[in-house]
């Protein structure tokens, strides 16, 4: 049997550029920008990124880290006693601040002897900085949450500045990604919930 030799066909720069090898070169580079595009509006519709200024969360949160918010937690689900959100700060639309869910609409708060109870039954918060040196007692009305932050007595939250309405949240916050030392899903151990 007779064999024939492979045969390598290239085409010189003059041939490619006479067959749209640029016309191909830009609509590649178009392309791209229009799937980057597509993927950073989708990315962006689904969650936000923050950066923590402030205090007030402590210790669960420290000023200077990034936090990737889930936008959609709240349009498939119910906030929880517990959950960290961002929101639209209701005296100042144009701040969004990052609280702890404490009170759901039907709760009863109240803040008293450096307790926060909840319906009655006091919550378990390992996670706080201190124990409130504040006193009051709040009634959640539907379409409300009742907000604070972990660094009780160093927090402009719902015990200043009363109840959140719920169509001011954006989303949950999910995970700490920044800096890399600090990185943290932000889990249901770390939420509160009333003791048994």
């Amino acid at each position: 049997m007779e064999e024939f030799p492979v045969e390598t066909v290239v085409s010189t720069p003059e041939e490619q550029h006479e067959s749209g090898g640029w016309v191909r070169f830009f609509l590649d580079i178009f392309e791209t920008i229009l799937l980057s595009a597509a993927l950073f509006l989708v990315i962006n519709a689904l969650s936000a990124r923050v950066r923590v200024d402030g205090f007030s969360m402590n210790p669960t949160l420290q000023n200077g880290e990034f936090v990737l918010i889930n936008r959609l937690a709240y349009q498939i689900g119910t906030p929880e006693r517990g959950d960290i959100i961002v929101f639209h700060f209701p005296l100042n639309p144009t701040q969004d601040l990052i609280k702890r869910v404490i009170g759901l609409p039907g709760d009863t708060v109240v803040a008293n002897n450096g307790s926060i109870l909840v319906n009655g039954e006091r919550l378990n918060e390992p996670y706080i900085a201190a124990a409130p040196a504040y006193q009051g007692s709040w009634t959640v009305p539907e379409g409300h949450l009742f907000v604070l932050g972990d660094n009780r007595n160093d927090s402009s939250d719902s015990h200043s500045w009363g109840l959140l309405p719920q169509d001011k949240v954006i989303g949950k916050a999910v995970l700490v990604y920044w800096p890399v030392t600090d990185w943290m899903i932000i889990s249901f151990s770390q939420m509160a919930k009333a003791s048994q």
